[in-house]
Parts: C-alpha cells; structure tokens; sequence
C-alpha cells in the first residue's frame, strides 16, 4: 500500500488558479498509476484526471484545457494545476493510486490508495 497526502487546496475566486500536490510514503519503490477525484457536497464522487507511471494522461471533458496534471516519479509527488477555475470545480479533492498497469483508468474502484482530500473553493 501507498500512503497519500494531498495540499494545497484553497479559495480562490472564478478565473483563478491552484495547484495541488499529493505526497506518495511507504511502497513507492513500486510502479503506480494515480489519479485525482472530486466530490461536491450532495453528489457523488466523480473522476478527473489520471496519469500513468510513465505520464500518459487523461482528462474528464469538462477540465480539458483547464487542468493538468503531472508528477515527478524521483519526488514521488503528483500535481494537479488547476487554471480558469468555475465555481462548478468546488469540491473535495481526492489522490489516489493503484500499482501500474497497462492503460489509464477512471474508475474508482481500481485504486486501492486515497489520500484525505483537500479542499478546493472557487467563488463567483
């Protein structure tokens, strides 16, 4: 197992940016795909982004463009940079990792590592 702690999470106003960054522990010496989720108040958990152990990537529609993400395998630390942020993007923030397979996945069930959230705001 893979333990995750997120950051940088914050309040900003529409049109702003942030970056978030989830901090990998314990069995890093392992290949693993990660991943960010969200979660709004009322609403289910959705996927956002995901990034495999040699950077490929892949995005829901609704933050192409806006949001990248990235990781730097030697500081075992993945971002999400976050810009032209929406009131709609206000939500809980979730890392995640599974061990490293052949393709991205967005399904939620494929990670077994989470980190706590953090929380993200964005005001109009």
């Amino acid at each position: 197992q893979v333990q995750l702690v997120e950051s940088g999470g914050g309040l900003v106003q529409a049109g702003g940016s942030l970056r978030l960054s989830c901090a990998a522990s314990g069995r890093t010496g392992s290949s693993y795909d990660m991943a960010w989720f969200r979660q709004a108040p009322g609403k289910e958990r959705e996927f956002v982004a995901a990034i495999t152990w040699s950077g490929v990537t892949t995005y829901r529609d609704s933050v192409k463009g806006r949001f990248t993400i990235s990781r730097d395998n030697a500081k075992n630390t993945m971002y999400l940079q976050m810009n032209s942020l929406k009131p709609e993007d206000t939500a809980a923030y979730y890392c995640a990792a599974r061990r490293a397979a052949w393709v991205n996945s967005r399904a939620e069930a494929d990670y077994g590592s989470w980190g706590q959230g953090t929380q993200v705001t964005v005001s109009s």
